[in-house]
């Protein structure tokens, strides 16, 4: 058991359900984390935190406040406080915990019991594409594609890359520039954007992606913002809108720039169209700063991880004209992306912005 974890089981236990959980918020805020886990281990329940995308142990809490703090959050999501065995969803306004974030409340039944999980939503203002930390070549090419009035960015990356953060940069870049009309299909929407027309989606209904998507093209939008391309019907959409005077941004799960093309082809049966409508490709990673309050030794501040933010890496692909008849014949070797993300993460850590031990976590070595 770490120290932290040790301060805060001692720091908890004594207090009623409601100050636990609302200290449990606090304390997550502070430290920048995204999630809080509580997960029931039988005796006890474990309480940790999403901390720059790695799992942070946080308490110990025993079974009798763990119920008690467990059934807080379920009245607070006004969910069914005695169902265990099914999965739920709920949300928390932050106005209920005095707290800066709304919640969105997942529950999960385990063999061990069960399981709840905190996802707090920053309501602050995006991030603009200066506050994004990105190396001067993607934010140049980003920007580009901003000022156009047709065409495709797609984004990939693991789960917790921060593809939906650049995504709300890129959406407050076009909302503060004016002029177009923006319309997003999110799931869910994590921030308000002025400026914007957002729809959340909700399969339990059947509006998904690519269903609202379809529709809300008939409100004649500019700029078509979709959350991520799921399925074969989505694709070929977000492909026909770019390339029929739209202005599209949307996120594939493929892993690399070559994968990105690797997947889309084989959604979208015309590959012309494919190479005609994309225009630049983004693959992105995060990678955790050295904390500078400690110099990487462990502190409060970092919950003794010895990290505290997080820097995007990023490595991207601008079609031009010899890629795009390379695309359209099915050659994709010598799709190669500018300013590879090893590459990148070792300048950082020769500046010391982080340092070899994070290389090695975000690339697997």
């Amino acid at each position: 058991m770490t120290t932290a974890h040790n301060a805060l089981a001692n720091d908890l236990t004594p207090k009623s359900a409601p100050a636990i959980l609302e200290q449990l918020v606090q304390q997550a805020e502070h430290a920048g984390a995204s999630d809080i886990h509580l997960q029931s281990r039988g005796k006890s329940a474990e309480v940790s935190f999403r901390l720059d995308g790695v799992i942070t142990a946080g308490a110990e809490l025993p079974t009798e406040v763990a119920e008690r703090v467990f059934g807080r959050i379920k009245f607070l999501a006004r969910l069914k406080t005695y169902q265990e065995t099914l999965p739920q969803d709920g949300r928390i306004a932050h106005e209920e915990l005095k707290c800066h974030h709304d919640i969105r409340v997942a529950t999960y039944p385990t063999v061990t019991g069960e399981k709840i999980v905190l996802r707090l939503f920053n309501q602050a203002t995006a991030q603009s594409l200066e506050e994004l930390s990105l190396a001067p070549g993607a934010r140049t090419e980003m920007e580009n594609f901003l000022r156009q009035t047709t065409g495709l960015l797609l984004l990939t990356g693991p789960a917790g890359s921060g593809k939906t953060t650049t995504i709300y940069a890129c959406l407050r870049h076009l909302a503060k520039t004016g002029g177009r009309h923006i319309i997003t299909v999110e799931d869910p929407v994590e921030q308000i954007i002025p400026g914007t027309m957002q729809t959340e989606i909700n399969e339990a209904i059947g509006l998904d992606f690519t269903r609202a998507a379809r529709h809300l093209l008939r409100q004649d939008p500019q700029v078509l913002i979709l959350g991520e391309i799921r399925d074969e019907a989505t694709a070929q959409l977000a492909v026909r809108a770019g390339l029929t005077g739209h202005l599209v941004i949307s996120t594939l799960h493929a892993g690399s720039c070559k994968g990105v093309f690797e997947r889309l082809l084989s959604m979208c049966p015309d590959h012309s169209a494919v190479a005609s409508a994309v225009e630049l490709v983004l693959n992105q990673r995060l990678i955790r700063k050295v904390c500078t309050a400690c110099d990487g030794t462990g502190c409060k501040d970092c919950l003794h991880t010895g990290f505290n933010g997080r820097v995007p890496l990023i490595e991207w692909l601008r079609l031009d004209d010899s890629l795009r008849a390379q695309i359209r014949r099915g050659e994709l070797s010598a799709l190669a992306p500018k300013q590879m993300l090893a590459a990148e993460a070792q300048s950082l850590v020769n500046q010391g912005v982080t340092n070899e031990r994070e290389f090695k976590r975000v690339f697997g070595l």
